[in-house]
């Protein structure tokens, strides 16, 4: 029998007649963001349906792109069903306002909002009545820009039902005489409290109204501040006995204490946190996490009024502590270490910073504890050695691992922590291995999704294929090589060639990095994709092969998912803004700046890598034709 004769692409029906239009619509209609712009690049029935889908979507995410108003403006159509938006605002002004305040809304994520003013608090007060997760970032940091204290007021009358608020910006821009009492008309249901930082004088006259009502309720009405609140994360000058007295005072159902400083000077007694004020935090016994971190941003210092009897009368009161974050508390020996680990047998993430005096004793009986840790940060703890490193991977059940600055670790201790079967990240920048440490990794268990080496100093082009031997291969997505003298060209051809799919690359800082890398990175090819096509993030700045010869290869097909890009400054700008016209979606530095989100972990965030959903957008979106190879030469 003879075999069907193959369709003609000519004579198949449109999409249209082939599926009704209801059932299209309804199809799409359950698509996430990045799903509908890719199926609205398919063809124009598509598109069309997906424009109409945008019009009923609940969830429009959208935090790998910044987009200006204008490409924005008909991704958001009038949507009586959206609940939950999340954007960059890098490139919105104030006249995204009224786009971004939506009624019906019940969260709102907004980043990068340094060109936004505090109109936008207004309009959500006035616009979104139903709000319950506002979180804002930089928030009117452009000089000029309005930011008054009747802003932040309205926000907290007009959206009476908040159960989460993040404003991660300066609260001495709302100084103002009523800034503590204005608090009561905040949400009672209020559950999450962040702010970027706030004077240590506002905050402490904020706790102290709120602790005065609290005792007035027994014989007059009073007003309620902050019934219900569970979670509160800010920054402040100093952290001091009287700020934990305060809080634990004020509020009484916390769950969740993050404090952080950065003192521009050195803290007087009075001024200072002591063992005393340990001994204030978690009078209720409900604390799950504390977060107690000195910054050394301004100036090297650290908690010099605490020692170990602190750390002991705190961990007596913390024994349901499931999260504990420490920075900066220098006289602490491994005795007051030891006593969280043994006194909190619920513990699963663990950070010290800063650790001066700990010492592999503090893990020398680890296994004799029920302790289940999968989160550990043991940064700038030089007297820690492999000897203590080995202890700890009795730990199987070990996630993300950050050792970055632990002078004293080497091939051992990568030895011990190869064997870890759920090992995702592992961080060990600055630490004093070579290439036989990344041989015991390609050879281990771990699976490996995230490792940065950065300032590894003895590691040369060899270690490549040793890291690449085994299972890593197929895992890892995110590499740091920067700071290796010795990484050269023919180290990234290695990685080419071993066609392991990585998402992000960082080689910044590396001398011998030249123009060739840029080429075998982007003619890299996997399952038959277009070239360089799983990196997302490549960070070459002040790699000085770098020359303007390179730019071409960022053009398209090259790189095509690429979203994150650093170069040095001093390459030529006409070539850079050429890029920059031919691919808007791309976030570009050539000033040194850290890139992505993803590597530098926060106090509440340990690591996060979100999906990217920008290739769609651009097939959909741009309307622009790129810049033409010979509009470039002519540039060149």
């Amino acid at each position: 029998m003879s075999s069907p004769d193959p369709i003609d692409p000519a004579s198949a029906p449109p999409m249209d007649s082939a599926l009704p239009s209801a059932v299209l619509a309804t199809i799409l209609s359950r698509l996430d963001v990045r799903s509908l712009l890719l199926a609205a690049s398919a063809c124009r029935c598509l598109r069309s349906c997906a424009s109409s889908a945008l019009s009923f979507l609940p969830a429009f995410h959208l935090l790998e792109v910044a987009l200006t108003h204008d490409l924005l403006r008909p991704l958001l159509p009038r949507n009586p069903s959206l609940r939950s938006l999340r954007l960059d605002c890098e490139k919105l002004e104030d006249a995204a306002v009224d786009c971004l305040a939506r009624p019906g809304l019940h969260e709102l994520t907004l980043l990068n909002c340094n060109n936004i003013s505090g109109r936008l608090l207004r309009e959500l007060s006035a616009t979104c009545r139903d709000l319950r997760v506002l979180s804002l970032n930089s928030l009117g940091e452009r000089r000029g820009l309005a930011m008054r204290f009747s802003d932040l007021q309205a926000l907290l009358n007009g959206c009476s039902n908040l159960e989460s608020l993040s404003l991660a910006l300066d609260f001495s821009k709302f100084d103002d005489p009523n800034f503590s009492h204005v608090w009561s008309s905040a949400s009672e249901g209020l559950l999450s409290l962040e702010i970027g930082y706030i004077p240590l004088s506002m905050l402490l006259d904020l706790l102290t109204v709120a602790i005065e009502a609290q005792q007035c309720m027994d014989y007059i009405k009073a007003p309620v501040f902050f019934p219900s609140l569970q979670k509160l994360c800010l920054s402040v000058d100093f952290i001091t006995d009287q700020l934990i007295g305060s809080i634990s005072t004020a509020l009484p159902s916390l769950t969740h204490l993050d404090l952080q400083d950065a003192p521009i000077m050195e803290p007087e007694s009075a001024t200072d946190l002591t063992n005393a004020g340990l001994q204030q935090i978690n009078p209720k016994g409900k604390l799950k996490h504390i977060s107690l971190i000195r910054s050394q941003e301004f100036l090297f210092t650290s908690f010099r009024r605490v020692n170990d009897l602190g750390i002991l009368l705190m961990s007596k009161k913390c024994s349901k502590l499931e999260s504990i974050c420490l920075g900066g508390f220098s006289r602490v020996t491994d005795t007051g270490f030891r006593a969280i680990i043994h006194s909190c047998s619920g513990l699963h993430k663990l950070k010290v910073s800063n650790g001066s005096r700990l010492t592999d004793l503090v893990f020398h009986d680890i296994v004799a504890t029920s302790l289940c840790l999968t989160h550990v940060s043991l940064r700038w703890c030089n007297l820690l050695t492999d000897v203590g490193i080995e202890r700890l991977s009795f730990n199987k059940d070990l996630n993300v691992l950050d050792l970055r600055d632990c002078k004293s670790l080497g091939d051992e201790a990568v030895r011990a922590l190869s064997c870890l079967p759920r090992l995702h990240v592992l961080l060990l920048d600055g630490i004093d291995i070579t290439n036989e440490a990344l041989k015991y990794l390609g050879a281990g268990a771990c699976p490996l999704t995230s490792l940065s080496l950065r300032g590894c100093y003895k590691l040369t082009n060899d270690c490549i294929p040793l890291l690449f031997a085994g299972s890593v291969k197929e895992s890892l997505h995110v590499l740091d090589l920067s700071r290796i003298p010795s990484i050269t060209d023919d180290g990234v051809m290695l990685i080419a060639q071993s066609r392991t799919p990585l998402t992000e690359l960082r080689l910044r800082e590396n001398q011998k990095i030249g123009d060739a890398t840029v080429m075998a990175l982007a003619s890299m090819q996997f399952d038959g994709g277009t070239y360089g096509s799983t990196l997302q993030l490549l960070d070459l700045y002040d790699c000085c092969g770098i020359t303007p010869l390179a730019m071409r290869w960022f053009k398209k097909p090259y790189f095509p998912r690429l979203r994150w890009l650093g170069l040095t400054g001093s390459l030529n700008r006409i070539m850079v803004d050429a890029l920059v016209r031919s691919r808007p979606f791309l976030h570009m530095s050539c000033t040194g700046d850290e890139l992505g989100t993803s590597y530098w972990d926060a106090s509440a965030d340990w690591y996060r890598h979100d999906d990217d959903d920008s290739e769609e957008l651009e097939a959909w979106q741009l309307d622009g034709e790129p810049v033409s190879d010979a509009e470039t030469a002519t540039e060149e």
